[in-house]
């Protein structure tokens, strides 16, 4: 059953202004151990060692999320649009507010270094003996399975996970402007107000009304500077590199039967690949950053080093190269453990890349991932079709490869690395 709120609720928000909670059943949701995590795991990882301002949590992106999505369906619903369905309003809601409370610490770093999902996790969150999932049931019991079902993109109605899980969906448009406030940057900042007056629901999905072209495009190439500028920033790509290898080397000596002098639950479940929702659900920033303090004086040194690069950011050097081959690269390693140096921990080769518009163009055959425009007809086109300046980006792949390296270790060894070798790394020096 349904109940509106006895009074409404706001958030103030640095981004949206105010965030409005106008059910009983979003406020509950809100309040619950589960979502109230997500204000211990930061939204953007380890940026903040790059961007000090990026200390924003996942708990406020959410809200945002709901917020936007909570506009887009109030001027559906107030220009009376016949194509949207009005009873998937609170499934589109709540699938908006939780589609992130699976995330776990450092959320992709953590993902990579032990194969997790965060959509897995949200959606074993939402079904399984959670006050989450008590709440959901409470307004009906199916509606868990709903909710779960959108974040997992096996709905029934494709205009719902449109709204949450699309190229031009309510969190992307979140992250863009949040993430650009917090770091501090101008890439970010889009007319959002110009995009949701555009949006329209047309034949079970979300469609953008012509004539708001041009704020999509801007939208893309925000999209674009955010991920080169703050995303694949190599500074943070250095912290993340760092992240996953004290992850896998306290992983490796756990295996190894290794006595640490600090361990808590529910780590050792977390390297042994079994961890229960509950467990999963006590895992947070502040839990990682502790072990990883009391970790910068346990005696096994690789790890000793690594914590203590990461907390007191003592990040690797970088040195950018266009183009490497498998048998240089074997090489370098070489070169690396003949000079006493952990080829498999002392370097990293990281190509970060990213595609703006890889997979809209209007011959893809995943009509979901494509941004339509309708004309004054009625037509349906793909962007890209109708603007030059997404034509222009479409399918660009672009990056350099970056050699990461701990500074001090090199120096040390330096002399002892071949002159191919030291020419090639020699550039990452200079950076500071």
């Amino acid at each position: 059953m349904h109940l509106p709120i006895t009074e409404e609720k706001v958030f103030k928000d640095p981004v949206h202004n105010y965030v409005h909670v106008q059910d009983d059943l979003i406020w509950r949701l809100i309040n619950t151990p589960e979502f109230q995590r997500l204000r211990r795991v930061r939204q953007l990882g380890t940026s903040y060692l790059t961007f000090h301002g990026a200390e924003h949590s996942r708990f406020s992106h959410s809200l945002g999320v709901y917020e936007i999505t909570r506009k887009i369906i109030s001027q559906f619903e107030r220009s009376g649009y016949p194509d949207w369905p009005k009873e998937e309003r609170l499934v589109a809601l709540c699938a908006a507010l939780l589609h992130d409370v699976g995330h776990g610490p450092f959320s992709h770093s953590i993902e990579e270094a032990f194969q997790m999902n965060h959509e897995d996790w949200t959606c074993k969150i939402l079904l399984g003996d959670t006050c989450i999932n008590e709440i959901l049931r409470s307004h009906d019991p199916k509606f868990p399975d709903k909710v779960a079902a959108v974040i997992d993109k096996t709905y029934e109605k494709p205009i719902v996970m449109n709204l949450v899980t699309s190229p031009l969906d309510a969190d992307r448009m979140d992250y863009l402007l949040r993430d650009a406030y917090y770091t501090g940057v101008n890439y970010g900042t889009i007319d959002i107000d110009r995009i949701l007056r555009m949006l329209r629901p047309y034949r079970d999905r979300v469609v953008v009304k012509e004539s708001g072209m041009h704020a999509v495009e801007d939208y893309l190439m925000s999209r674009y500077q955010m991920y080169w500028q703050v995303y694949f920033h190599p500074v943070t790509r250095s912290s993340e590199i760092i992240l996953r290898q004290i992850f896998r080397r306290a992983k490796e000596l756990f295996e190894q039967s290794f006595d640490f002098a600090f361990m808590v639950d529910p780590l050792p479940s977390l390297f042994e690949g079994n961890l229960t929702v509950s467990q999963y659900l006590r895992l947070d920033e502040a839990l990682i950053q502790t072990a990883f303090l009391q970790w910068t004086t346990e005696e096994d040194e690789l790890l000793r080093d690594l914590c203590s690069r990461f907390m007191h950011r003592r990040l690797y050097k970088y040195a950018e190269i266009d183009t490497i081959d498998l048998h240089t690269i074997d090489s370098i390693r070489q070169a690396f453990e003949h000079a006493g140096l952990h080829p498999e921990y002392d370097l990293e080769i990281d190509f970060p890349t990213d595609l703006p518009y890889d997979e809209f163009h209007s011959d893809s055959p995943a009509s979901d991932k494509q941004i339509l425009l309708l004309d004054r007809y009625d037509r349906l086109r793909e962007i890209s079709e109708v603007s030059d300046i997404v034509r222009s980006i479409s399918g660009i792949q672009r990056g350099r490869y970056h050699l990461y390296y701990p500074e001090d270790k090199l120096k040390k060894a330096w002399t002892n690395l071949p002159k191919e070798v030291a020419d090639l790394l020699a550039p990452g020096l200079q950076h500071d």
